[in-house]
């Protein structure tokens, strides 16, 4: 299904459980998520400055992440490193790649570390998990500590990315929701979902309501890098690309609006 809008984002309607039911493509929107892992672009904490964090923006997706955990959402959270550094643009400077990635993965734990201080401020419990040791400044990531953390009711925030070079935040945000047995992948961003063509640059530009993983390859969409893509559709792990810096959307998602892109098998 296709319709035109404004802005792009992706918005996965509905998902395998965690007890193994296959997609049903008969199901609507109307669903309530229980576990999520949402990926925030890095970029978007910069706000309108492109670089740096910035507060307004912190304090927005702290507030819509209070209320989803408040409805009794179970959140992982994954971020990017985009607005302080990304590993390609050291390599465009003369960085070694891997030392590149490797300054690229701090800068998503000082954003997981930020988004941490202002949730805690308005009264969300949070953890900070890393792929890399570095203790005290968060625990080392595994399944069973970030379940547990969960299952108690924290955000569990997993900084660092997959830890090695050569892979985005977008594969780690896919490898950490299928560990952590997320039933849907949300990826905020500051689109509302999948179109035809980049909506800004072609006016005729369509939106998908929801589009399948192989016709997402077909089309050649640029959704997130393959590594991800392919781990999200080989795991059953739906998608949803919706606009975060919206008010108001990650409830929506939750609830079921159909505000975004829907990719699934």
């Amino acid at each position: 299904i296709v319709k035109k809008c404004k802005k792009s984002c992706i918005f996965v309607t509905d998902i395998d459980s965690l007890s193994g039911e296959r997609w049903d493509n008969n199901k609507t929107r109307d669903m309530k998520y229980s576990r999520i892992l949402l990926k925030l672009s890095g970029e978007s904490l910069a706000g309108e400055s492109g670089k740096g964090l910035a507060t307004e923006v912190l304090d927005s997706y702290s507030q819509q992440i209070k209320k989803a955990v408040e409805s009794g959402v179970q959140i992982g959270i994954v971020i990017g490193g985009g607005n302080i550094f990304r590993g390609l643009q050291g390599v465009g400077r003369g960085f070694d790649r891997v030392k590149g990635d490797q300054m690229g993965m701090l800068a998503t734990i000082i954003n997981s570390l930020a988004l941490q201080s202002h949730l805690e401020s308005i009264g969300v419990k949070t953890k900070v998990l890393t792929s890399i040791r570095m203790e005290p400044i968060g625990e080392y990531f595994s399944k069973a500590k970030a379940l547990e953390y969960l299952e108690a009711g924290y955000v569990v925030i997993i900084g660092g990315g997959t830890s090695n070079p050569y892979f985005s935040t977008d594969s780690a945000s896919a490898l950490r929701g299928v560990e952590i047995e997320a039933e849907v992948l949300l990826k905020g961003t500051r689109v509302d979902g999948v179109y035809t063509a980049d909506p800004e640059k072609d006016p005729t530009a369509t939106k998908f309501d929801e589009i399948t993983f192989d016709e997402v390859y077909g089309r050649g969409l640029k959704i997130m890098d393959l590594t991800a893509f392919t781990l999200c559709k080989e795991n059953h792990l739906p998608i949803i690309v919706f606009d975060m810096d919206t008010e108001g959307n990650l409830q929506k998602v939750l609830d079921g609006d159909n505000c975004g892109t829907l990719v699934h098998n």
